[in-house]
């Protein structure tokens, strides 16, 4: 193995390889990996995984779903120099095999294994030095922002076991004669944990030690309510026997070791009270704040364990307008004011301030220094004297600085103590990264709040009652203001101050998406002012993208799309992306499948932005920068289309010019088709709803038929038929005969694999007129395939052949080699179904034949399928079982599962054949999973009534009955009348 990865659980979840991070997609991906993580090396089954990413409320391709995500995984892993093993398939489930690669997880059970077993045997040092690194590894809550019930449950109960370890730490710090150093972590502790008594008592002896007494007793009192008001319990005799103890100042509570007095020879002078000023700056602490519980706990380990030799602790607070920089750092200011007796300070650096120049560090530092105790007429003029100054001045203090609304790293340098025992706090919108680099600043980026938390906000400042009464209203409000900070108090605010409103009323009026902006900038509190100042100071190139991406009706976009959008190369488009994700103006919520990032922009800045472009764009080169874009998506969908079928095959095309993608860039995206289908298929969805409500029919129509190959494939076909809708009705608005007969003709297949026989007719026979009234042969072909589908499905077999026989010339005539192959794979199935294996035979070697000129795709699967029941009807059963083989290989490659399905079914029908009954049990037990998760009640039925004759033939009557009766369910709800036929006549026969 060349790389080793670094997983990282203790905080939000995290993958590194080389020191760069790997961005995990989508949360379904990332909570089937944290399942796989929280138990590496053991199996965990596809039902568990299905259970926690939905919450006993899965859909019918919840299974297939869970399949798709760990392809992408291996993927990703993959592109990282890993095997597929590092994700291992093992009945019933899927096992994640360590083999090298680091779990922060597994790393901190080891220390703590190993300070245990230095404690036990006296090494008090030792274990505790282990258990300051075990801790250490800690970022935040467990696997923060992962959701499922299994993944929440473990992070509680890691939680345990973390201030577990926490208190086990302090009290052999405690033993090391360390209670100063521990006061400030075991206040905080105690304040988020109160009725933890093991860290009350370590507090209260720590405060003991340190010559605060009073402050013991005062955590003792405090405790003491909190138990009676909350449990209605006195404290544990350990806390009384403390408090006992402090009372009467037993000797045994003095610290290990501790010097005894030195005598007082004679009384001296008592030395000089410090009368330097101890400013305090900070605004004040923001009302009703809520969560940011990990942001938190990542700036409390700023104060943990400082000295003055060290660095100051800084940390940055990053995020969008409104997200709640500026009220995190007030809220976790004052809450750790008191480990600063100092001093307390506080600027607005006004760095994107549109009324007001950006405050200067000199300014600043004069206003600091005149707080600290120095005469204005002491205070030099030149800026870099200053800072010497100010340096001096806090070098043996303890002050904490916060420098709010920052822009450069250039402000903030000055300000910065040179003493460790301060703390600063800075609030940008800029990801300021020499700042980190330069001098070691934790980043704390802000997202918006998680749903609760932002209900919960509501019900802080509106009567909560109000709230409560209205729970599915209260979360929509919540979504429309993008759970963003200074939105929700906006809404919030207007709710309390008009007690006539609903929150339905609200939620109504702010459903108008040309009204939200207005109605949530009213006031001093704007929510568009506040995006403004941000777009204020954007490149002119990079405000061009950031308006014109709110263009598109695509949830999210990636660098070809962008690229489209400004007419520019792909690698300027992602200089451009990533300078907006830096000013916090767009988000990466991931890679895809095809190892594109993938950027998304929050509601509520979509909507500035569209605001922007209406203003500062012209309506013609709006349009022009939206049809690019629409048409990149024909582009890519063609090719992919192209690379899936060997060709282009099995779809007619439209005349819209394709937007010319970036060769290199369409190669790589398209390399596995149905992945970039897959990545896509929420955009590609929109996009052609988009272009149909444009009036843009041909492309509308042109893109649906190229992305029903995904449709299809994994049997979307909700998303199939709505496609098809949207196009029918813009090209019937167009009087464009030639693609309303392509939309029918594809929403008539739909039709078919849905299992509405009669709805698909009336359609087909439609699509059929209208190709021959437009003289559009090869969409005649098309058409006439589908009814032939159709018919075989209602078992007239006669017209199914007669059709596929005049389908075969216009295929052949068209130079459709998919087609042609498909409709003669069609033929021998018919020949079968007719009882003529022979004739079936010759038509199957046909479709081989015109499938291998096209190379290894699903059709060549198909055309080996088919040869595979020939062999199979004549009784050749090592040479059927040899060609299904080859399906397996193909349609396994391709991510095929309906193909897969059908392929192990006529595999373990072969070897039933040949009287293996045990192995086609177990091939067939393998293609039932597999149909099951495709939700694909057709093959699942065909399967199951395959699996009826194994189990019979190996003398399990019931088993086999309950198979032929479940799969007679089957055929019966999807109204496949043959095989019900079929299997019903079995199920008598037993």
């Amino acid at each position: 193995m060349d790389v080793q990865i670094e997983f990282g659980l203790l905080g939000a979840l995290s993958v590194v390889a080389d020191g760069r991070r790997i961005a995990i997609g989508g949360p379904r991906q990332r909570t089937i990996l944290a399942l796989l993580l929280l138990s590496p090396d053991s199996t965990v089954s596809v039902d568990a995984m299905v259970e926690a990413v939905w919450q006993g409320v899965p859909p019918a391709t919840a299974r297939t779903q869970v399949a798709i995500c760990i392809a992408g995984l291996r993927k990703i892993f993959r592109a990282e120099g890993c095997g597929d093993d590092l994700i291992a398939t093992v009945h019933p489930g899927y096992q994640f095999n360590t083999g090298g690669h680091r779990i922060d997880l597994l790393v901190f059970q080891r220390l703590v294994q190993e300070a245990e077993r230095a404690a036990g045997r006296g090494g008090t040092a030792e274990a505790a030095e282990l258990y300051e690194r075990a801790l250490g590894l800690w970022r935040g809550p467990v696997l923060e922002g992962v959701t499922g019930r299994p993944v929440e449950d473990e992070a509680a109960r890691l939680e345990e076991v973390r201030l577990a370890c926490y208190e086990a730490s302090t009290e052999l710090q405690l033993a090391l004669g360390r209670h100063l150093d521990v006061i400030g972590s075991l206040t905080a502790v105690v304040r988020d944990h109160p009725l933890r008594e093991r860290a009350r008592q370590a507090l209260m002896l720590a405060q003991y030690r340190a010559g605060r007494r009073a402050e013991a007793m005062e955590t003792f009192r405090e405790g003491r309510r909190q138990f009676i008001d909350e449990l209605g319990l006195e404290p544990g005799a350990p806390l009384l026997q403390l408090h006992d103890a402090i009372l009467r100042d037993d000797p045994a509570l003095n610290p290990p070791d501790a010097p005894a007095p030195e005598p007082v020879e004679e009384a001296g002078p008592a030395p000089a009270a410090d009368t330097r000023p101890t400013p305090s700056f900070l605004p004040p602490n923001v009302p009703a704040f809520t969560g940011r519980g990990a942001e938190t706990a990542l700036l409390d380990r700023l104060v943990e364990g400082r000295s003055e030799e060290q660095p100051p602790g800084i940390g940055l607070i990053t995020g969008v307008a409104g997200v709640g920089k500026t009220g995190l750092a007030v809220h976790w200011a004052h809450r750790v004011s008191g480990r600063f007796p100092d001093g307390r300070l506080y600027v607005d650096l006004r760095g994107h301030d549109e009324t007001h120049e950006p405050t200067s560090p000199a300014d600043v530092l004069s206003r600091f220094l005149r707080a600290l105790g120095v005469p204005s007429e002491q205070i030099p003029a030149d800026t870099g004297e200053r800072t010497e100054l100010y340096r001096s001045m806090l070098a043996d203090r303890r002050v904490l600085v916060v420098l709010d609304n920052a822009r450069t790293v250039g402000q903030i340098s000055p300000l910065l103590p040179g003493n460790g025992q301060c703390c600063v706090i800075v609030t940008s919108r800029e990801p300021m990264e020499q700042l980190m680099l330069r001098y070691g600043a934790t980043r704390v980026q802000l997202g918006v709040l998680p749903p609760a938390e932002a209900v919960e906000l509501l019900g802080r400042i509106v009567p909560e009652d109000r709230i409560a009464a209205a729970p599915e209203q209260a979360w929509r409000l919540a979504e429309l203001c993008d759970r963003l900070p200074l939105a929700l108090r906006i809404a919030a605010a207007r709710l309390a101050s008009k007690a006539h409103w609903s929150v339905k009323h609200l939620v109504a009026r702010l459903a108008d998406e040309r009204r939200r902006l207005d109605e949530l900038s009213q006031g001093e509190s704007q929510v568009r002012a506040g995006f403004a100042l941000s777009y204020r100071y954007l490149a002119p190139d990079a405000a061009r993208l950031y308006r014109r991406l709110a263009l598109l009706k695509a949830p999210d976009v990636t660098v070809w799309t962008a690229a489209a959008l400004v007419d520019a190369h792909p690698f300027e488009a992602e200089r451009l992306l990533e300078h907006l994700v830096d000013v916090q103006l767009l988000e990466v919520t991931g890679t895809d499948g095809t190892g594109q990032l993938r950027f998304r922009m929050q509601n509520l800045l979509r909507l500035f932005a569209d605001e922007r472009a209406r203003v500062e764009e012209t309506e013609e080169d709006r349009a022009a920068s939206l049809d690019r874009a629409l048409r990149g998506y024909l582009t890519v969908a063609e090719q992919a289309h192209r690379q899936e079928y060997g060709g282009d095959y099995s779809l007619i095309h439209g005349s819209t010019p394709r937007y010319p993608v970036n060769e290199l860039l369409l190669e790589e995206l398209t390399a596995v088709p149905l992945e970039w289908f897959e990545a896509e298929r929420l955009s590609l969805i929109a996009a052609i709803e988009q272009s149909a409500l444009l009036g843009m029919d041909e492309l509308a129509w042109d893109l649906a038929s190229c992305t029903a190959v995904l449709f299809e494939t994994r049997d979307y076909l909700e998303d199939w038929q709505y496609c098809c809708e949207r196009a029918l009705a813009a090209t019937r608005a167009a009087g464009n005969l030639r693609g309303e007969a392509a939309t029918l003709e594809s929403l008539g297949a739909s039709w078919i694999r849905s299992r509405h026989v009669s709805e698909a007719a009336g359609l087909l026979l439609q699509a059929l007129a209208k190709f021959e009234q437009v003289g559009e042969d090869h969409g005649r072909g098309l058409a006439l395939r589908s009814l032939a589908v159709l018919d075989r499905t209602l078992g007239d077999l006669a017209s199914a052949q007669v059709r596929l026989t005049e389908a075969v010339g216009l295929f052949r005539a068209a130079g459709d080699l998919s087609s042609e192959a498909h409709v003669l794979g069609y033929l021998a199935q018919g020949e079968l179904d007719l009882g003529r294996p022979e004739a079936a035979l010759t038509h199957a070697r046909e479709a081989v034949a015109v499938a291998q000129r096209v190379g290894e795709t699903r059709g060549a699967a198909q055309a080996l399928y088919r040869l595979g029941r020939a062999l199979l009807a004549l009784g050749r059963l090592e040479e059927a079982e040899q060609q299904l083989h080859g399906v397996v290989r193909i349609v396994t490659a391709k991510g095929d599962l309906l193909g897969t399905v059908y392929a192990r079914l006529g595999l373990g029908e072969t070897m039933l054949r040949r009287g293996a009954a045990a192995e086609a049990h177990a091939e067939l037990l393998e293609g039932l999973e597999v149909a099951r998760r495709a939700g694909n009640m057709v093959a699942e039925g065909r399967v199951g009534s395959a699996l009826g004759r194994a189990a019979a033939a190996l003398g399990r009557a019931d088993e086999a009955r309950e198979r032929l009766a479940r799969a007679t369910e089957l055929f019966r709800t999807a109204g496949a009348k043959r095989d019900l036929e079929l299997t019903e006549e079995e199920l008598t026969a037993l």
